[in-house]
């Protein structure tokens, strides 16, 4: 054969090599970026996205809402108050079913301070209703806010999820609310504490719910429910927000303690040695970081007392609204102050940025917004964190090493809110702890598939297991075995 022969044949031989290797592999990812929002379900955002599975897809049953009797609501209640009372400035006997906040008669904007349905673990145990979804109303303390959604078409978020990959099927781990979620986000299990008082536990019916109060309407349209409920299950497990025992906490110090630490006489978690994400990647060598929005200003607050105090949990004008239930890795011994590891590990939104700006993020990023920014209702609105997360998308996309990144935002639970599809159930698929509603997540990446809708069924534990999966992570025990790994998600 001629040597321009054996040159042509080559090069086919190569081209053909090339066509059939995928355009990427997990291994080419070497950043994976986690931003975790706050309390909304999908369809309260996601539920007009086409080609997603939104409202037009639930049913009639999943839509009429049941009131305490098991019999259809003849229509919605008011919209209550913190007080428990009708607010008048929303529309009253609303049809039994979802409305459009955004549209009349409700007309809000995605920029004012809404109403905050309740949101926890028993509560989001008995509306899921063994996936029927119709008891949203009865367990809430909103009314008919439970039921709203927006058209989420103007959300600059929503062009980033039309541009790349919104999963669909994606369900918060856990039954409940931010506390639960954020543990199942970094160890898929729910902290214990053995020795919580008995005025912190819920007293259960015989079919495990919340037993009704005495003085409890009897029904919804004469008021919102009032339960027996608690933050720690009656053998022991921390479902509801339980405050750290290391500063920043909601817990002040103890009159002449240590300013670092929680009142031990307020119950705080006892420290947490439960194996985490972090530590399963620091056994590895992986590289990562947890990044919070207003992290180095709450732990100047955190000695404080509570008449001092201006950020932790604290509505000042523009100020940070820090959360410490939403910091799990300041719950676990490993990351008590003064450790080298708290240092190298937990860090600030500033930080967060100089990394990006510099090329040297960590391989494995979470990013928590401080409460302005995270989209919670009741003590901020949608419109600030929309940009403020689509404003860090574009910052990412345009960094340094955006060519190997891989980046998911998801919300840690529903907040209440009403969604139509059924979480998972069956064994690999949930246990007792959840998984609990659906809530939005989106892909971006330049391996992503473009505008694609991943109908694959997910739950937080999901971020753990494509974790996992590209470093060569020891799996962690709770997390879900059946639920996908996000890898559908990218055009491998």
């Amino acid at each position: 054969m001629k040597s321009s022969a054996r040159f042509l044949v080559a090069v086919l031989l190569l081209l053909a090599g090339c066509a059939s290797q995928p355009r990427g592999s997990l291994e080419q990812v070497e950043h994976i970026v986690v931003i975790y929002a706050e309390n909304r379900s999908f369809d309260h955002l996601y539920g007009l996205f086409p080609g997603a599975e939104g409202i037009a897809a639930a049913t009639e049953e999943q839509k009429t809402q049941l009131d305490h009797d098991g019999r259809p609501l003849p229509h919605l209640p008011p919209v209550y108050t913190g007080a428990g009372k009708p607010d008048a400035d929303f529309p009253q006997a609303l049809p039994n079913g979802p409305f459009r906040a955004d549209a009349p008669p409700a007309s809000r904007r995605m920029d004012e301070v809404l109403p905050s349905p309740i949101h926890a673990y028993y509560q989001n145990r008995e509306q899921i209703n063994g996936g029927r979804n119709n008891k949203f109303v009865a367990m809430t303390t909103v009314g008919a806010w439970t039921m709203s959604y927006f058209d989420g078409s103007s959300m600059k978020l929503w062009r980033w999820a039309s541009e790349y990959t919104l999963a669909d099927h994606f369900f918060m781990a856990a039954l409940g609310g931010s506390y639960l979620n954020h543990q199942w986000l970094i160890c898929a299990c729910t902290p214990r504490d053995a020795e919580a008082p008995a005025q912190t536990r819920p007293q259960l019916d015989e079919g495990g719910n919340l037993k009704k109060r005495p003085t409890s309407p009897a029904s919804v349209l004469q008021g919102p429910v009032q339960v027996f409920d608690g933050r720690v299950t009656p053998d022991g497990y921390t479902v509801n927000t339980t405050q750290p025992p290391y500063q920043p906490s909601g817990i002040v110090p103890a009159p002449g303690g240590s300013p670092q630490l929680a009142d031990p006489a307020h119950h705080p978690l006892p420290p947490s040695r439960d194996r985490t994400i972090g530590d399963t990647l620091s056994a590895k060598g992986v590289s990562w970081a947890w990044y919070a929005g207003g992290w180095n200003a709450a732990i100047a607050d955190g000695p404080r007392a509570a008449k001092e105090r201006s950020v932790i949990y604290v509505r000042t004008p523009g100020g940070p609204i820090f959360q410490p239930h939403h910091q799990p890795f300041n719950y676990y011994e490993r990351f008590a102050p003064g450790t080298a590891d708290r240092a190298r590990y937990l860090k600030d939104y500033d930080d967060l940025v100089a990394d990006i700006d510099r090329g040297t993020l960590p391989q494995v990023v979470f990013y928590k917004p401080t409460g302005r920014l995270n989209q919670h209702p009741s003590y901020t609105d949608l419109a600030q964190g929309d940009t403020h997360i689509a404003e860090l998308l574009e910052r990412l996309r345009n960094s340094k090493q955006w060519s190997k990144m891989a980046i998911v935002v998801t919300y840690d639970e529903n907040g209440g809110y009403w969604d139509h599809m059924p979480p998972p159930a069956g064994a690999g698929w949930s246990d007792r702890w959840g998984p609990g509603t659906r809530i939005p997540a989106i892909v971006v990446s330049p391996f992503a598939r473009r505008g694609y809708v991943d109908k694959t069924v997910y739950d937080t534990t999901s971020v753990l297991k494509l974790i996992q999966r590209r470093f060569g992570l020891e799996p962690l025990p709770g997390v879900r075995a059946n639920v996908g790994d996000l890898t559908n998600a990218f055009d491998f």
